[in-house]
């Protein structure tokens, strides 16, 4: 089970991008949500916004305990701002610029290279990845700068791959998940497998 922050922000959109892939998804609003999840996804939104609501929720010693403990997150745009260095979770050695290319109005999209692979990205009041440390690994670079990176179970990407119809980077986030679980459940271990199994007659 796949959990995503729903204090604000798109969890609408990861949550449809992971049932098109079969995948089930638990909204995480206080602590008692965090229980069963083998994978966390905290969306983009209003990074100043969220900080406030993880305090007031009540989250922000969980989450802190079970990403530095292992747990695989995933965080998009404003997520990467929670994450990284002088955010409040603080989980990985990496350094951003917020708003870096520009307001609401200045959003784009552009074609970049993941994982040997031609995606869309799309870019919305995002930060920009402005240093990282050697335990990060830089996963795609975009006219120059830093777009997606991991750092052991944490994974980054500064553009909103959930808002395309293309599952690369979706599927690249359930291969961490996949790894870390010691017994993974049917849903993450095969997603196409648990499409098809629940349309089976008994």
């Amino acid at each position: 089970m796949i959990g995503i922050l729903a204090l604000q922000g798109d969890v609408i959109e990861h949550a449809n991008a992971l049932a098109a892939r079969g995948i089930p998804c638990k909204l995480i609003r206080y602590p008692e949500h965090l229980e069963g999840i083998n994978g966390l996804i905290i969306p983009g939104g209003e990074s100043t916004t969220l900080t406030k609501l993880i305090r007031l929720s009540g989250l922000e010693k969980p989450l802190n305990v079970l990403i530095k403990s292992g747990l695989p997150v995933w965080g998009t745009c404003a997520g990467v701002i929670l994450l990284s260095k002088g955010g409040i979770l603080e989980c990985v050695e990496v350094e951003v610029v917020r708003n870096a290319y520009g307001a609401q109005l200045d959003s784009f999209v552009k074609t970049g290279t993941f994982s040997g692979q031609q995606i869309q990205m799309i870019f919305i009041r995002a930060p920009r990845i402005r240093k990282v440390n050697d335990s990060c690994e830089v996963l795609s670079i975009l006219e120059g700068h830093i777009v997606a990176v991991r750092s052991g179970n944490i994974l980054l990407s500064t553009f909103h791959p959930e808002l395309t119809d293309d599952p690369i980077f979706i599927d690249y986030f359930l291969s961490i998940i996949r790894a870390s679980c010691k017994s993974p459940t049917s849903e993450i271990a095969d997603p196409v497998a648990t499409v098809k199994s629940s349309g089976r007659k008994r």
